[in-house]
């Protein structure tokens, strides 16, 4: 399992997918969760705009990352 260490409250799920390098763009990122590819902590989810917040596990194929507040 990786860890992304933000420094906000939270991070909305797109632009983690982008800052943690699974998804090249932003474009690509919202393929990504439109295709259902994405889970946050073991469910599949479709609003690319869902905030993340520190503690929450992300899920994308075969990559598992934990979100950690720095």
């Amino acid at each position: 399992m990786q860890t992304v260490i933000i420094d906000t409250d939270f991070i909305k799920l797109d632009a983690l997918l982008k800052f943690s390098g699974i998804a090249e763009t932003g474009g690509d990122a919202k393929l990504m969760v439109q295709d259902g590819e994405v889970k946050v902590n073991g469910e599949v989810c479709t609003q690319r705009g869902k905030k993340i917040r520190p503690g929450d596990i992300i899920l994308v194929g075969d990559l598992e990352f934990t979100v950690e507040a720095q």
